[in-house]
């Protein structure tokens, strides 16, 4: 089930790229967090949003951007090596869809995540959802729109 707006987000640690243990609570009144589901590290739709989103630093600096999917650490590692990213990828590889099972964005018949983005305000609530189908990219002005509605000036 996906967290509704005006809930609480599911509390999770990953490993990022780098190994580091990042847990979304530490977030808590000192930064947003936007967390972004996608499926598969090098595909051809997650590798051109995760690179839109790189090229964004107006996005970027507005909250914390936590990409999250269900492959190893060092596929990640590697990922954003050779794309340039800069912001934390995270890990759901074990237990295998954990995280976006909590999110409800897993998909068990393809083992991976949904792409889902969920923005989470400083006191860890949910303020904007989208799920999109696998095959369709999600539009990074959204991500603008719904952090302005966190007071956040990306004009």
């Amino acid at each position: 089930m996906t967290p509704a707006v005006g809930g609480r987000a599911p509390d999770f640690t990953a490993r990022n790229q780098h190994g580091e243990q990042v847990r979304l609570s530490d977030y808590a009144g000192r930064s947003d967090v936007v967390l972004v589901f996608y499926p598969y590290a090098f595909s051809g739709v997650c590798t051109s949003e995760l690179a839109a989103l790189r090229d964004r630093p107006d996005l970027l600096s507005a909250a914390e951007f936590l990409a999250i999917s269900c492959d190893p650490m060092f596929t990640l590692r590697a990922y954003a090596d050779a794309q340039k990213l800069e912001f934390g990828l995270l890990t759901d590889f074990w237990p295998h869809g954990a995280i976006a099972s909590s999110y409800g964005v897993f998909d068990p018949e393809r083992g991976c995540a949904l792409r889902g983005t969920f923005v989470v305000d400083r006191a860890g609530i949910v303020r904007w959802s989208v799920v999109n189908p696998i095959p369709e990219a999600r539009d990074l002005d959204d991500y603008s729109r719904a952090l302005a509605t966190l007071g956040h000036d990306l004009g």
